[in-house]
């Protein structure tokens, strides 16, 4: 006879689900041809996801920057329409100080083939190239163990 609780503080490791470390707009939402339209779009979506509005977004960026961003500026990077308003990279940085969205970098990244990640995951990562060094070292050392038993003959 098993036991069975229905206690919810009781965790099921059936439910656990690990990690995402790498955050990324969802595609059908930052799509368009070109890359300004996929900028603005995934700006558009960071300022109405970040859970602060534009007044708050702008006066924080005003301040790191110190210069005025206004609300209509941040319209104008966020809006498909307006292509002559692109963001420059200073104002980009603080956009993203301002809504904390690490998608917006990896907007960046991604069509280089990198990510954006939390540093605590770095030891990990240096764990498993170490690791997969490791396994390459060992297969040399067993290939020139097998090549030594044969008398030096490949």
């Amino acid at each position: 006879m098993t036991r069975h609780s229905d206690a919810p503080q009781q965790l099921s490791l059936l439910d656990w689900v690990p990690p995402n470390p790498v955050v990324r707009f969802d595609p059908r939402l930052i799509r368009a041809n070109q890359f300004t339209s996929r900028l603005s779009r995934a700006i558009s979506v960071s300022l109405e996801t970040c859970g602060r509005t534009r007044e708050q977004i702008a006066a924080e960026m005003s301040a790191m920057l110190e210069k005025t961003v206004s609300i209509n500026m941040l319209n104008a990077y966020a809006s498909v329409q307006r292509e002559g308003h692109q963001i420059s990279v200073p104002r980009f940085d603080a956009l993203i100080s301002a809504t904390r969205d690490r998608r917006l970098l990896e907007f960046m990244a991604e069509p280089f083939g990198w990510t954006v990640i939390e540093r605590r995951y770095l030891p990990a990562i240096e764990l498993a190239a170490v690791s997969e060094h490791k396994k390459e070292l060992t297969r040399r050392e067993n290939a020139l163990r097998r090549q030594a038993m044969r008398g030096g003959s490949w």
